[in-house]
């Protein structure tokens, strides 16, 4: 039996500060690890394999063996390389607010594979953990990816190498990759632009589709000190296609070069739809005019990075925008759009955002975990973001579509097909606000707790206060509120 222990301490810098889970058996308890709420759904995944793991081989750190004495319990390495690739850190416990640089500190169990030989295994743990969408946020992976990349062992190099285009699969993540790299090399005296890295990054770019690639060096141009012109002269990149060529010509040289090189030329099929996909790109660069630019947007699914900043002030450039956008970054700027007057009430835009909320196959698409759309909500109806001075009116449709949408993402949380029992601490405030939320205490640990009872069919809820546990009478069909309700009650009784 596994138990998730939920507490609402004000102090502690998590979303729900102390969530910690365990895993039972008769010698004791495996050592905790800290739920980071935000991302439950990802950390579930994670920890679905982790926890099979631990219950397998581990107790408590200090319980007692079989002759009475007490002795020491350990996770192994595997477990702790899942945890490092979860949310960047061993230890057991995760806060929502260190979110710092991941660097060679952090990843002792790593290295202490690498060492062993085990290369090759630790590059698929990566991948399938890139793949999968298991982590809590992607720069341990690429840290890790670039790590194993330089290790003295050939096998542990060539299997990094080639599981980069399945790890990196936009332009953002293989510029991180390149970064890592890059600090590592101080570390560990060796060079970063040999032929195996080299090849890796021209191989990046030579297999991908010429449209794909074209789309991906329009929209995400440079980062963190890197641009897809760094990365094509430092790798040397031979196209392997003439499409290809005319991308990196693009890219080094400019739209002027590659219309003076391709104007009279007989080019092939696929060079003629990326050179006209360009020359939108272009269009769209130098364009004033809204219906121009809306349709543009629509014939060819524009992104939101491929425009200027004037073009997202027009309420006809975002209709077209709405119909492609992302349902994660429409939740990001639902404030910025209501503030600067794009929303408004009974408008066509709002109820694009409303139909799109609401839409179960969307939200299965996007994966949107339940808390995510409490955050979004909760902020939104607050009029107010916590950086800057932007302050909007929430419209009431809107919010009774992220309301609607809260419930139906349940169904993106996939059981992890245990017995489990939540135990929730009321022992103190349920009235403090999560820091960095416009949510609750009582809220995040109701919400919380919802996910247990309607995701996994054996759950049994608890709650506890200076050492009185007390069943906690919720069902699965219950709301949030009546949830929240119910946990307000109980601390009352309890105290």
């Amino acid at each position: 039996m596994y138990c998730v222990t939920v507490s609402q301490h004000p102090l502690r810098p998590t979303l729900i500060p102390r969530g910690y889970v365990t895993a039972n058996r008769r010698g004791g308890r495996a050592p905790s690890g800290c739920i980071k709420t935000l991302a439950l759904c990802k950390y579930l995944e994670a920890f679905s394999s982790i926890v099979m793991e631990l219950s397998g081989n581990t107790t408590s750190n200090h319980t007692l063996n079989s002759t009475g004495a007490e002795s020491s319990w350990e996770i192994s390495d595997t477990t702790k390389l899942c945890r490092f690739l979860c949310y960047g850190s061993e230890e057991h416990i995760y806060t929502a607010r260190e979110q710092g640089h991941v660097t060679i500190d952090h990843a002792g169990a790593l290295l202490s594979l690498l060492q062993e030989g085990r290369g090759a295994e630790v590059v698929e743990e990566i991948k399938r953990f890139a793949q999968d969408g298991c982590a809590v946020r992607p720069g341990p992976a690429f840290f890790a990816l670039a790590l194993c990349s330089q290790h003295s062992e050939l096998k542990t190099r060539q299997a990094a190498f080639k599981a980069l285009k399945e790890i990196c699969r936009d332009a953002a993540h293989l510029f991180s990759f390149i970064q890592y790299k890059k600090e590592l090399k101080e570390g560990m005296k060796c060079g970063i632009w040999g032929r195996a890295l080299r090849k890796a990054v021209s191989d990046w770019y030579n297999e991908q589709d010429a449209l794909s690639l074209a789309a991906a060096v329009t929209r995400c141009k440079q980062r963190g000190g890197w641009s897809h012109q760094d990365l094509l002269r430092l790798s040397h990149t031979k196209p392997a296609t003439d499409a290809i060529a005319l991308i990196s010509k693009y890219v080094t040289k400019g739209w002027k070069e590659v219309q003076g090189a391709y104007a009279d030329k007989e080019n092939s099929e696929e060079v003629v739809k990326v050179l006209s996909y360009l020359e939108v790109v272009e269009k769209v660069k130098h364009s004033r005019d809204e219906t121009e630019v809306s349709s543009l947007i629509e014939e060819h699914k524009l992104e939101r990075e491929q425009l200027l900043t004037d073009h997202l002030r027009s309420k006809q450039v975002w209709s077209a925008l709405l119909k492609e956008i992302s349902l994660h970054s429409i939740l990001k700027i639902l404030g910025k759009m209501t503030s600067n007057k794009l929303l408004e009430p009974r408008s066509s835009e709002t109820q694009i955002i409303c139909d799109r909320l609401q839409n179960e196959s969307s939200l299965k698409k996007a994966k949107i975990h339940p808390f995510s759309i409490l955050l979004a909500s909760e902020n939104y109806k607050r009029g107010q973001g916590y950086q800057g001075k932007t302050k909007w009116e929430a419209d009431s449709g809107i919010l009774k579509a992220m309301d609607c949408a809260f419930y139906k993402s349940f169904m993106n949380v996939e059981p992890i097909g245990k017995r489990l029992v939540v135990a929730v601490d009321v022992s103190t405030s349920l009235t403090s606000v999560v820091p960095g939320t416009a949510i609750s205490t009582a809220v995040a640990a109701a919400a919380v707790t919802m996910i247990f009872a309607r995701t996994e069919a054996n759950t049994h809820v608890l709650a506890f206060s200076e050492g009185t546990v007390v069943p906690c009478s919720l069902s699965a069909d219950m709301t949030l509120a009546e949830v929240t309700a119910e946990l307000v009650k109980l601390l009352n009784d309890l105290w």
